[in-house]
């Protein structure tokens, strides 16, 4: 039995047993886009930070300082928008931050 007739059969047990029915983006066409517009030398290591659900600091600070403005502005406590308020300037410091040591580095 050849390789590709091994792999072949493998494939098709799994799809039997159903392995593949609930799969993230079943159904939607793969979106190869922002694959190949990424330099050719970081791809596959941007590839596999991004299966894995990895995002960088700057953008997990940009989703937090996101929260914490609809959070404050949705609040009608005030003690608790002072609280939201002073953590959302922490973390637009903590970004401004980041992004100078980041520019620092170029």
């Amino acid at each position: 039995m050849s390789i590709e007739s091994a792999i072949e059969e493998k494939i098709k047990q799994a799809i039997a047993r159903g392995d593949f029915d609930n799969l993230a983006g079943s159904g939607k066409p793969l979106d190869l886009d922002a694959y190949f517009n990424t330099p050719e030398d970081v791809r596959m290591g941007y590839s596999v930070l991004k299966s894995n659900d990895f995002v960088p600091e700057e953008i997990e600070m940009l989703r937090e300082i996101g929260n914490l403005r609809t959070q404050l502005k949705d609040s009608t406590d005030e003690s608790e928008k002072a609280i939201l308020g002073k953590k959302l300037n922490e973390k637009s410091l903590a970004l401004a931050l980041i992004f100078e040591r980041n520019k620092k580095r170029k």
